[in-house]
Order: C-alpha cells, then structure tokens, then sequence
C-alpha cells in the first residue's frame, strides 16, 4: 500500500500541519515562538526530573512523550516497527550532548528556530545559517566515507524500552499533578515563573504530539535530512516540507496575532547573532554526523532505533549539563562558558567526522 504521506504532496500537508499546530499551542499557553521545540522541551523535562535545578525551566512536556509514543503506534500499525541498535552508542550519546549544548547556546532547536523566524524573530535567520553551514560541513564528512556503522537487528523488548519510558513519565506526571504556586509536586519539580510555567493544557500537548509523532514516522519529515539532500542530492522532496512548516506558521500567526516582527525583545532569544549562528553550527554539524535532527531521533527511538534513543539520552545529559554549569544562554545572551563549551564542541564533533571514515578502521 502506498505511504501517500511520504509524497511531495505528503510531506508538504504534514509541515503545514506541524506549522499551524505549533502556533495554536503557542496561542493556547506554550511559550511565545515555541509552539513545538524539541531541545528546549527536553531540556524542560530534564529539570522536571531534578537533573538540573534551573526553576524557570521544569515541566515535563507531554508532546515529547506523545512524539514517541506516536511514533511507536505507526510503526506498530504499518508493520515498521524495526527494533535495532549497537552502531557506535557512545559516540551518539557525545553527538548528542553537543548537540544539545549547541541548540540552547543558540536557544532552539531547528524546528524552533523556524517557528521563530515565523513568528518575526529575525535573530532566528542567523540560526538557520549556522545550521545550514553545520549541516554542509557534516556533508563533507558523509562524502569522504563518514559512518558510524550499520545497525543490528535486535530483541523486540530492546525496542520497546524508550517507549516504555515516555509512557513511564506520562504517569509521572499523572501520579504527581502540578500544585499551583508550588515549584515541587512528589518527585517532579515545576516553573512557577518563566518559560517552564508557560505550557497548554496536558492533554491537548499529547494529543498533538501523538498526532505530530503519527504523521512524522509515516512522513520521514526531518530538518536534517532535508537540508542534507538539498546539499548532497539537489533534493527538495524533505525541504518542501519545511517550507511548508514556516508558512503556515507564518499565516497561522498572523492569524492569531503573533507575529511580532523585529531583532530585539523577541521571547526567549537574545541578539549576539554570532553566537546564534555558532551555536548553531555545533547542532547542525551534530545533527548531521548522528543522523537526524532532534525530532527525527524521537521518532526513530519510537519505531526501535536504540541508537537514536542514545543520542536522545545524549541530549537530556547535555541539557542537565548546560544549566548545571552555566552553559546556556538567555534573554542577556551567551555566557562566556557557554562560548568555551562551543569550541570544545566543535573540536569533539570535528575529531568524530575526521576519524571515523571508512577507509581509515582498524
């Protein structure tokens, strides 16, 4: 049976919908210019759990777990759900941490700093240049033999795990509700203030990222992979679909009045645009020599790729790893600990594309 939503056409309804359900959760209580942000909701979810104590960012975002959890429903349905693993783990989950330090130094991931772009944060343009300019250095790695190695097939349970685990928070959150006013519910911890404090109601977040999580594993759909192919192949199947995410967010906003056009002011952002940029190089160089931006490791870690479930690991320990010792940025900017962790980042992920080629193993 044909995947239609694997189509040009496919792809493009699925950006848009993407699009206009990350403004409407904006409207409906997410932060501003953060309908959907993969880094920035991982990173909500790790203070959530105490793993950083950063009070304005703790929550535990429903459609992290919905992306997983939607992701495994599809895959289960059309009979793609492939449980695999064992391709270079500690390498990924490293990718991951950098990467993660790269995207909060800018503050976003790549579907973040679309939606920004959409919602009028011109600061946002200098993200996307440095994730283009990450992804294309990656590109020259994939070209000179760059591999991490095949996957193995593995135990059906293996797959199971992250899933497991994304339903396992989901009763968290249910077992600990928040207490209005109180930064601490049971063993779950709350923003009262700040962007953490800042979200739509839970089960219209799941819903959503179940519906997102849905459509993405059958769709493919990946910031990445899209900016990949236009590099490599000439490509624009993936790519279209991102043009349709920024539009119809763009419409969506003006719409419900959200676009607020300008460089300064703009919600959960700061202006020093070449650490926006650099930051972003880190993230999409890592994006890249891992195999898929933020979003596309939900999904895949949903369908039982535990080498993406590693790389999402990867990210929660560089987010608890950013707040921890003061390496994200904020409304003031970047901190000058976060612009030293961006030049070992860069060294790391540099060495990782140089010596892990084909031609040059053991």
């Amino acid at each position: 049976m044909k995947n239609v939503l694997a189509t040009k056409r496919g792809i493009i309804a699925v950006g848009a919908v993407i699009g206009v359900l990350a403004s409407l959760l904006q409207f409906w209580g997410n932060p501003a210019n953060m309908g959907i942000c993969v880094a920035c909701f991982l990173r909500d979810t790790t203070g959530a759990l105490g793993l950083h104590r950063a009070a304005v960012v703790q929550y535990i975002r429903p459609e992290i777990i919905g992306f997983i959890l939607g992701s495994f429903v599809a895959a289960y349905l059309f009979k793609e759900f492939r449980p695999r693993s064992g391709s270079a783990p500690i390498t990924r989950f490293v990718l991951g941490a950098f990467a993660m330090i790269g995207s909060l130094l800018f503050l976003g991931c790549p579907w973040r700093a679309l939606l920004r772009l959409a919602g009028g944060d011109w600061n946002a343009l200098f993200g996307l240049f440095g994730l283009a300019a990450g992804i294309w250095i990656g590109t020259q790695f994939l070209k000179k033999g760059y591999n991490l190695g095949a996957t193995k097939p593995t135990y059906a349970a293996a797959g199971w795990i992250f899933p497991i685990i994304a339903a396992g928070l989901l009763v968290l959150m249910l077992l600990n509700p928040q207490i209005s006013g109180e930064p601490q519910s049971g063993v779950l911890f709350y923003s009262a203030e700040g962007p953490g404090s800042m979200h739509a109601p839970l089960l219209i977040s799941l819903v959503i990222g179940l519906g997102i999580g849905f459509l993405a594993q059958k769709s493919r759909f990946c910031t990445m992979g899209a900016v990949r192919d236009l590099i490599l192949f000439k490509q624009t199947h993936l790519f279209s679909g991102l043009a349709a995410l920024t539009v119809a967010a763009f419409i969506a906003n003006l719409a419900l009045k959200q676009f607020h056009p300008g460089f300064e002011g703009q919600p959960v952002a700061h202006t020093m645009y070449i650490w926006n940029f650099g930051g972003m190089v880190l993230a999409g160089l890592a994006f890249t020599l891992a195999g898929g931006c933020p979003g596309r490791q939900l999904f895949l870690s949903g369908e039982g790729d535990g080498d993406a479930a590693i790389f999402v690991i990867g990210m929660i320990v560089g987010a608890a790893f950013a707040h921890n010792f003061g390496l994200a940025s904020s409304g003031a900017g970047a901190t000058p600990v976060g612009i030293k962790a961006l030049f070992i980042g860069l060294a790391v992920c540099l060495s990782i594309g140089f010596t892990m080629r084909e031609s040059i193993k053991a």
